[in-house]
């Protein structure tokens, strides 16, 4: 995950939440990724450390738990670089000039120039972070699918080259891609829409309350179509089954009004984050503990990663002898 600041409902939805369900049934590498902030933070990098830490935080109010997973900081493991470094030998550059979020990212983010390699080869670095660990099974949102899918490209490109030495990740797409942020487009730091995991309950309605709904609904008395509505996201990701089915009729047939129905998913989620606030204070208190847990994880994150590297020198032939050490008589 890419340290941005603390995070935000669609982080959560789009990866966090399937992530406390994986630490379960598989063996789990997550990691926070500065290096990857680099690449638009390169003239403001201050801010990196405490976007970590923020990260870090809510990673461990959520429950992600370092007995059962692996939670590290890329950037203290040097080996990521160093596979990066190996795989920019082989990888085409119209692969990475052809990666669709190059174009949306440098739209979305007119104010930094980020005309740069570290920019445009962050689909590779990406890559080398998979598959330092031979990850199998990679949990993605739909934004990200086509960089799983020029992973496997050069994992294939590799193995080719030099030898069967990384499995083909395979892509786990989560249940809801997408949330609506309070402006009614897709959540995200940068449009400053986004309902944040740590906001207070007075904060949470304060930021929905206003919320558009569908702009066929002019008066109480319009019936609506919650597919077309931004709040309904917010149903489909919070609200259980049941009770989002009843206020989809109820909304189609103008028998609730969408403050009624935005009341629904706010409780929704004071309840869903309930103990998170706690826990994210406790953490917040105590920042040495923070860091110790993520730097266990490093440890563990490092040593696999230096197995993996050094079966890769020696497959592309960097392995060299180191030579004996010279008897001079004195």
């Amino acid at each position: 995950m890419r340290p941005t600041g603390p995070l935000h409902l669609g982080n959560y939805v789009g990866a966090l939440r399937g992530w406390l369900k994986l630490q379960d049934t598989h063996k789990c590498f997550y990691t926070i990724v500065p290096w990857h902030a680099l690449s638009s933070e390169y003239q403001n990098p201050e801010v990196i450390k405490g976007y970590t830490y923020e990260v870090a935080l809510d990673w461990l109010a959520s429950g992600l738990d370092p007995e059962k997973s692996v939670l590290f900081i890329q950037s203290e493991v040097k080996e990521h670089a160093e596979l990066h470094l190996i795989l920019s030998m082989i990888t085409p550059l119209s692969w990475l000039e052809r990666v669709p979020t190059f174009k949306e990212q440098q739209e979305e983010l007119q104010d930094r120039e980020l005309n740069t390699y570290g920019f445009l080869g962050y689909p590779l670095l990406q890559t080398a972070d998979i598959i330092v660990y031979k990850a199998e099974v990679v949990p993605v949102g739909e934004d990200q699918a086509y960089h799983l899918e020029l992973a496997r490209e050069i994992v294939r490109r590799f193995n080719r080259f030099y030898g069967e030495i990384f499995p083909e990740p395979q892509m786990l797409l989560t249940e809801l891609p997408r949330l609506a942020g309070t402006d009614g487009r897709k959540m995200s730091k940068s449009y400053g829409n986004a309902i944040y995991l740590k906001d207070s309950p007075a904060t949470l309605k304060e930021k929905i309350s206003p919320m558009v709904t569908d702009t066929r609904r002019k008066r109480r008395s319009d019936p609506g179509e919650p597919e077309d509505c931004p709040v309904f996201t917010l149903h489909k990701a919070f609200v259980p089954e049941r009770k989002r089915e009843e206020l989809a009729a109820a909304c189609r047939t103008a028998a609730i009004g969408c403050l009624d129905c935005k009341k629904v998913v706010m409780e929704a989620l004071i309840e869903e984050f309930d103990g998170f606030r706690e826990k994210r204070n406790y953490y917040e208190k105590h920042p040495d503990l923070v860091w110790e847990i993520f730097e266990r994880g490093n440890k563990k994150a490092r040593e696999m990663a230096q197995k993996t590297m050094e079966e890769v020198r020696k497959a592309v032939g960097l392995v060299f002898p180191k030579g004996l050490k010279s008897k001079r008589k004195t």
